[in-house]
């Protein structure tokens, strides 16, 4: 009798539980509706290619050195070190024999989710963003100059890494994708994305696969950096699809959180105010705020600039309003992608959401041991010992402190647990044993 009373109790709970996901203002769940569907050869290409260092000007590193999916499809550091770099995570360490010339001066994002159409602006700054307006439907760095072909933003967004000294094109002393580069030749016979796709051609393995997957590549010279983006696109969109967390069970009406969860989730889209951005099933509204987050390593500035800043969604917009503005990140998966924020300053979760909800308190008692950063000579804390640079940050912070105890905090995070996807962190394809260009891949 008491294990009928018991469940009927979990029963009447089910069912009650959709007038409380209504009453808390939970977003409703995800479904199939919500992502672009997927070829799934074209994303096994994507996977050979994404794994491959082939793609980098001296095919030493891939799209895997800073989106490996045992940090997360991050890279567990707070700025790494991409071209010229040896190792990978933590243990990622400048090479001697061909020293970086500075740390990439933005935290590597996850990757779970975006072939969800609400994806339309990558990059911390939205610098890339579907545009009816523009050619091929996005606004890029390019502006005007953008080839078209790409089936997504996303699929754009994989073609500017491969043009960085500092994430994957190398000195421009070192080969010819990176001279490319430096000539300003992008697009066109002979430009940087032709040559690595020339690259890619070359290799009969990768050759055949393409013809198999689009109908347009009768042969090699067909071959477009177009095609390369849009299978990597595939190949993310696929792996890291993430919607069978815990939380999505909640959505469904499938489950219910308790104790501390629920106690988090409660301050989360209550008196904590953090759904105010991160809103919707993917816990993000897409949009830019000014949060106070630590500046550190380089900076994001034009090479003719000489300074540590990092002034966000104003170097795109040029908006004053946009000052030290960066994008909404999604939080599905965020117990393992540390570190958090623009530059990652924070490697500790709880630390993170304590700053955040206290953003003067957060900046006037940052802890520079916070930050993960691979052995590397530089000067990662400029502007974190500059009064003027803090103060100006701090001054673009436009959404209220928030006062939470520390019993509030492992709360909250208790509830960021509860988004942590099995599924989506093993991944569905996989990492290859081995890639057609037959260099080492990073396992």
């Amino acid at each position: 009798m008491k294990r009928i009373m018991s469940l009927r109790k979990i029963l009447v709970g089910l069912a009650c539980w959709p007038a409380i996901v209504m009453a808390q203002g939970l977003p409703d769940p995800v479904t199939d509706s919500d992502y672009r569907p997927v070829d799934l050869e074209e994303a096994r290409l994507g996977q050979l290619l994404f794994y491959d260092p082939v793609l980098s000007g001296n095919r030493s590193v891939s799209c895997a050195s800073c989106h490996h999916p045992d940090f997360g499809t991050s890279d567990g550091v707070s700025l790494s070190l991409g071209d010229g770099g040896i190792g990978m995570g933590p243990e990622r360490r400048a090479d001697p024999d061909n020293l970086p010339e500075e740390r990439i001066p933005r935290n590597a994002p996850g990757l779970f989710n975006l072939g969800a159409y609400q994806f339309t602006s990558l990059f911390h700054d939205g610098r890339l963003e579907a545009d009816p307006d523009w050619p091929g439907g996005l606004r890029t760095p390019m502006d005007a100059d953008m080839v078209t072909g790409f089936n997504s933003a996303l699929s754009a967004q994989t073609m500017f890494p491969v043009l960085s000294r500092d994430e994957m094109a190398g000195s421009h002393r070192e080969n010819d994708v990176a001279r490319a580069v430096r000539q300003g030749v992008i697009t066109g016979p002979g430009g940087a994305w032709d040559l690595i796709a020339r690259r890619v051609a070359a290799l009969p393995a990768y050759a055949g696969r393409f013809a198999a997957v689009y109908p347009h590549v009768k042969g090699p010279d067909d071959i477009a950096f177009t095609d390369i983006s849009n299978a990597l696109a595939a190949f993310m969109e696929h792996e890291w699809r993430s919607d069978s967390a815990p939380f999505d069970a909640v959505l469904r009406g499938e489950a219910v959180l308790e104790g501390a969860a629920r106690a988090g989730m409660e301050l989360f889209y209550g008196a904590a105010g953090c759904a105010g951005c991160h809103s919707g099933p993917f816990l993000t509204d897409h949009d830019f705020h000014a949060m106070g987050a630590p500046q550190i390593g380089p900076g994001k500035s034009a090479s003719f600039e000489d300074n540590d800043r990092d002034e966000g969604r104003f170097r795109v917009t040029g908006d004053p309003a946009d000052l030290y503005a960066f994008r909404t990140p999604s939080l599905r998966n965020v117990a393992l992608t540390a570190p958090y924020g623009h530059a990652g300053g924070h490697g500790d979760l709880r630390a993170f959401v304590a700053a955040h909800a206290d953003p003067a308190a957060g900046l006037a008692g940052y802890d520079e041991g916070q930050a993960v950063l691979p052995r590397f000579e530089a000067e990662d804390f400029t502007v974190m010992h500059d009064p003027d640079q803090l103060a100006a940050i701090l001054a673009a912070v436009r959404v209220p402190s928030v006062q939470l105890s520390p019993e509030d905090i492992a709360a909250i995070v208790a509830f960021l647990d509860t988004l942590t996807d099995p599924v989506a962190i093993d991944g569905r394809l996989g990492i290859p044993e081995t890639v057609p260009s037959g260099l080492p891949v990073q396992k």
